[in-house]
C-alpha cells in the first residue's frame, strides 16, 4: 500500500498535510449513478450471461411473448375463413413460423444485435452510429473536441480505423456534402421513433385487452361485453397510475411470470399437438404458403396483417440491448422464447384443424385451444404476462423520449429516476399520463382486438423498415462491407416487410390510421422543437460578442466586480454570448468570478465522468472568465444536485493549476485563449465545512460585503480544495485559486436566459405559425436546464431577449 500526501488548500491558509490514502483511490469514493454503465458485459462469465438472458425474459420479451393471444383471432378476423381443408390455417402457420425465423432470428438475433452502439441499441443508436461515421448529424453544437471521447472512435466491424476510400468514401461524401440526404435521414429515424411511441399507446391496449378476453368462454356475449372493457380499462388505469413507484420493486417478479408464461403456452402446445394433431409440423413447409395464397389470393394477403402481430415486439431486443448483452439477448431467443412460440403456434393449429364448426363465434381465439379445467388459472398468468410485456415497451417509450429530448428533437421534459441502483428507470410524468390517455381512448373507441391489432402492426412494421434502411447504411459506412451486401440485406429483408407493409396499410379505415396520426402528431412535435433550436442557436451565432468587445472594458469590465460567482448558461461553445452584453449594459455589477457554462449532448451513448468537462478561459487571466462545456451521451444520467456544483468547481481549479503548468509565463495571445479549451480531469477534491459566521475570527475585518446578521446565529459554508502533494503551485495560480474558493463561499448566481423566439418581419404566414405559435407553445411548456431544478429561486436571474428568427 503506497501513501500519498494531500494538500488542504483554503481561502485563510495554504499548507500541506499528510494524509494516508490508497494509490489510485480517491479517499471518498462513493457510488455514482453514473458508474458502471459504460460497458456491455459480453465477456462476462457464463454464469453472467446465463443471469443476463434469465432476466432479459421479462424486461425484453413480454410483448413477443404474448402474442399468441391475438394472432389468430385477427388473421381470421374477415379476411379469410376457417375451412375443413384445413390450407388456411396451415399456410396461416406456415407463414408465422417462417416470419418468426426470418425477421426476430435472423435479422435481428444474428446481424441488428451486432450494429450496437457502445452497447447500445434501437433507432437512434442507429442514426448516432451513422452521425459519427458520416457527419451527417445536425445538431448544432458539434465540436472536434468531441471526436477525442472514448465512445466516439470510428471503428469498423473489424476494429479497423474506418477510412474514406473506395464505395465507403463515395456514399460518406455524398452524404455529408447534401444537407437534402441528411435531413432525409434526420426524418427516417424520427419515423421509426414516433412508430416506437405509437406502439407504446398500442401494445398495453391490445395485450391487455387480449387477456381479459378469456372471460369470454365463461359467460355470454351480452355478460361479457359489460365485463372485458371495464376489467381492460382498470387494469391500464392501475398500470399508468403506479408507473412513478418504478419497476425497481417489483422487476424481479417480471422474469418468472414471462417464464412462467412460455412454459405454459409451450406445454399446452404440445398437448394440442400430440393429442389432436401429431402431423401439424408438415405445415412448416414454405409449400403451404404456396398453397395458402393460391387458394385465399387478394383476401390472403390482407391477412397478412394479422400474421404480422406474431412478431410484435421483436425490436425490444434491439432496443433493451444496453441493459444486458448480445450474447444473453441471443441465448433467451434462440433456446427459450423462439421454442415456445414454435410451440404455442403449432398447438392452436393442430387443435383448430380438428375444430371447424363451433357454437362460439370466438373458435379462433387462444383461450379455446387450453383445456378447460385449467384456462382459468391460464387467464390470470396471461393478465400478467400482459402488463409485463405493456411495462416493458412504456418503460422503452420513456427511454426514447429522453434520448430524443438529449438530442434536441423533442421539448426538455421531467425526468425521475426512479432507481439509484438500476440504470435507465426513468419516469417522465407529463408523457405517461398522455399515453394513459391516449391508451384508454384506443381500448374504449375500438373494443376489439381486431382494429387494435391493424393499428399496432402497421406501428411495428414501420419500424421494422425504419431499422432495415439505416442497418444498410451501418453495413456500408460502419462495417465497411461490400455495398452489394448492403443492397442484399435491404432487399431481402425489405421486400419481406414491404409485403407486411402494404397488408397492414390497406387497412388504413379499419384502425390502421391511428399509428398514422399519432405519429405525425409526434413528428411535428419534433420537427418544430428541431427547427426552432437551430434557428435559435444560428441566432446565438449570429449575434455573439468579439473578444475584442472584452478586451475594450478591461479587467472589471467597465462595472463593479462583486463576490460570488456568476453562472451564465449559454448554448454556445465559443464566443460571448448576446445574453452577457444585454446584461452588463443594463446594469453595473457582475460577479467577480464568470462562468459560461454549457450543456450539451453528443452523438454517443454515454461519456466518461473523466471525460465529461471542456474547460477553457475567456480572456486573460486577471478576467477570471471561464467557459465550461459539459457534455453528456444520449443517455447519460443528468446531475441534478449540488454535486454538480461540486464537479463543476473542481474543474475550474484543476484547468486552473494544468493553465499554470502548461504555460507557466502566461503569456499566451488572448485570442488564442479564447479558442484553447482542454479536457479536465480533476485530480482535485472539493470540500465544504460549516462555519459560524458570528463566531469566526476577524470575519468582520475581512473586507467582504456581508448583510446584517439579525436574530439567530448563521452559518457560512467554508471551501477547501485538496489538491496531491507533488503540486508546485505559483503565488499566481495560488491567488488565482484563492479567489474562486472565496467566490464559492460567498455563493452561485445562476443567470438563465429566457428567449422570446420571434419570427422575422415579413416571414410568410406558414412560417409565423410554426416560430409565433408553435414553437412558443412547446417553449414556454418545456423544462428548462436538468441542472437548474434544484436552484433556489432566490440565486437565479433570469434575462429576457427577443430573438428574431
Amino acid at each position: 500500500m503506497e501513501l500519498e500526501g494531500t494538500a488542504y488548500y483554503s481561502p485563510s491558509r495554504f499548507q500541506i498535510r499528510e494524509k494516508p490514502s490508497i494509490s489510485g483511490r480517491s479517499p471518498d469514493t462513493k457510488l455514482d449513478p453514473e458508474a458502471g454503465v459504460h460497458g456491455n458485459p459480453t465477456n462476462k462469465s457464463w454464469r453472467m450471461v446465463l443471469t443476463l438472458a434469465y432476466q432479459s425474459l421479462g424486461v425484453v420479451y413480454g410483448d413477443l411473448a404474448t402474442s399468441p393471444l391475438y394472432v389468430y383471432k385477427n388473421t381470421f378476423a374477415e379476411d379469410i375463413q376457417h375451412s375443413e381443408t384445413n390450407e388456411e390455417i396451415f399456410g396461416v402457420l406456415s407463414f408465422i413460423f417462417w416470419t418468426l425465423t426470418l425477421i426476430p432470428l435472423l435479422k435481428y438475433v444474428f446481424i441488428v444485435l451486432r450494429a450496437d452502439d457502445n452497447g447500445e441499441g434501437g433507432t437512434f443508436a442507429l442514426y448516432s452510429l451513422l452521425c459519427r461515421h458520416a457527419r451527417v448529424g445536425l445538431l448544432p453544437s458539434g465540436q472536434l473536441a468531441d471526436e477525442e471521447l472514448l465512445g466516439y472512435k470510428k471503428r469498423d466491424y473489424g476494429g479497423e480505423v474506418v477510412g474514406r476510400s473506395g464505395i465507403v468514401g463515395v456514399v460518406r461524401r455524398e452524404l455529408e456534402g447534401r444537407q437534402v440526404l441528411q435531413r432525409i435521414l434526420l426524418v427516417l429515424a424520427l419515423i421509426g421513433t414516433c412508430m416506437v411511441i405509437g406502439d407504446g399507446i398500442l401494445t398495453p391496449a391490445i395485450s391487455v385487452f387480449s387477456a381479459v378476453s378469456g372471460v369470454e368462454l365463461s359467460m355470454s356475449k351480452e355478460q361479457h361485453k359489460y365485463v372485458e372493457l371495464p376489467i381492460a380499462c382498470i387494469i391500464l388505469i392501475c398500470l399508468f397510475g403506479l408507473q412513478h413507484y418504478g419497476t425497481h420493486r417489483v422487476g424481479f417478479l417480471f422474469a418468472p411470470i414471462v417464464v412462467t408464461w412460455l412454459l405454459c403456452i409451450s406445454l399446452i402446445g404440445l398437448y394440442n399437438i400430440f393429442y389432436w394433431n401429431p402431423h401439424v409440423y408438415q405445415a412448416l413447409s414454405p409449400y403451404y404458403m404456396y398453397k395458402f395464397l393460391r387458394k385465399t389470393q387478394r383476401s390472403g394477403w390482407m391477412s397478412l396483417g394479422g400474421i404480422l402481430l406474431c412478431i410484435t415486439g421483436s425490436e425490444a431486443m434491439f432496443a433493451d440491448l444496453g441493459h444486458f448483452s448480445q450474447l444473453s439477448i441471443q441465448i433467451a431467443f434462440s433456446f427459450v422464447v423462439y421454442p415456445s412460440l414454435i410451440l404455442a403456434y403449432m398447438g392452436q393449429a393442430a387443435y383448430l384443424s380438428k375444430h371447424h364448426i363451433l357454437e362460439s363465434e370466438y373458435h379462433i381465439g387462444f383461450y379455446v385451444s387450453v383445456p378447460e379445467k385449467i384456462r382459468w388459472p391460464v387467464l390470470a398468468i396471461a393478465i400478467l404476462a400482459a402488463v409485463v410485456g405493456s411495462q416493458a415497451i412504456i418503460t422503452g417509450t420513456f427511454s426514447i423520449i429522453k434520448q430524443c429530448s438529449a438530442l434536441g428533437c423533442f421539448p426538455k421534459v421531467k425526468i425521475v429516476h426512479t432507481s439509484s441502483k438500476v440504470h435507465g428507470q426513468i419516469y417522465i410524468p407529463e408523457i405517461n399520463w398522455t399515453l394513459m390517455i391516449l391508451c384508454l381512448a384506443v381500448t374504449i373507441g375500438f373494443r376489439d382486438t381486431k382494429r387494435m391489432g391493424n393499428a399496432s402492426g402497421l406501428a411495428v412494421i414501420t419500424v421494422m423498415l425504419v431499422t432495415t434502411c439505416l442497418m444498410s447504411l451501418v453495413i456500408v459506412l460502419c462495417w465497411h462491407k461490400s455495398i452489394f451486401l448492403a443492397i442484399g440485406f435491404i432487399l431481402f429483408f425489405g421486400t419481406i416487410e414491404a409485403l407486411y407493409f402494404s397488408a397492414s396499410l390497406i387497412k388504413f379505415l379499419e384502425g390502421a390510421w391511428v399509428p398514422v396520426v399519432l405519429s405525425l402528431f409526434f413528428m411535428a412535435i419534433m420537427c418544430i422543437w428541431h427547427f426552432g433550436t437551430i434557428k435559435k442557436y444560428e441566432f446565438d451565432v449570429q449575434n455573439k460578442v468579439s473578444i475584442n468587445w472584452l478586451l475594450q472594458l478591461g479587467p472589471n469590465l467597465g462595472i463593479v466586480r462583486v463576490k460570488g460567482i456568476g453562472l451564465i448558461h449559454s448554448d454556445l461553445v465559443s464566443g460571448i454570448p448576446a445574453i452577457f452584453s444585454h446584461f452588463v449594459t443594463n446594469l453595473p455589477a457582475f460577479h467577480q468570478v464568470l462562468v459560461f457554462l454549457c450543456v450539451k449532448s453528443v452523438p454517443v451513448p454515454f461519456v466518461r465522468p473523466e471525460e465529461r468537462f471542456l474547460v477553457g478561459r475567456v480572456g486573460p487571466k486577471e478576467y477570471r472568465m471561464y467557459r465550461c462545456i459539459v457534455r453528456y451521451g444520449y443517455r447519460d444520467f443528468h446531475k441534478d444536485d449540488i454535486e454538480f456544483e461540486k464537479d463543476l468547481i473542481c474543474s475550474i481549479a484543476e484547468f486552473i493549476r494544468n493553465d499554470a503548468a502548461t504555460t507557466p509565463n502566461g503569456n499566451t495571445p488572448e485570442l488564442e485563449k479564447e479558442e484553447k479549451m482542454s479536457v479536465v480531469r480533476s485530480g482535485i477534491r472539493f470540500q465544504e465545512e460549516d462555519e459560524n459566521v458570528n463566531d469566526k475570527p476577524g470575519s468582520s475585518g475581512s473586507g467582504e460585503i456581508q448583510s446584517p446578521v439579525n436574530g439567530p446565529k448563521k452559518k457560512k459554508k467554508k471551501v477547501r480544495f485538496v489538491v496531491p502533494e507533488s503540486t508546485k503551485i505559483d503565488a499566481t495560480t495560488r491567488e488565482e485559486m484563492r479567489e474562486l474558493m472565496e467566490a464559492r463561499e460567498a455563493g452561485m448566481a445562476f443567470i438563465l436566459g429566457n428567449s422570446y423566439v420571434k419570427s422575422k418581419s415579413g416571414s410568410g404566414l406558414f412560417r409565423r405559425f410554426i416560430i409565433d405559435f408553435a414553437y412558443d407553445f412547446l417553449r414556454r411548456n418545456s423544462r428548462g436546464p436538468s441542472y437548474a431544478m434544484s436552484i433556489p429561486h432566490a440565486s437565479t436571474l433570469e434575462v429576457g431577449m427577443v430573438y428574431n428568427v
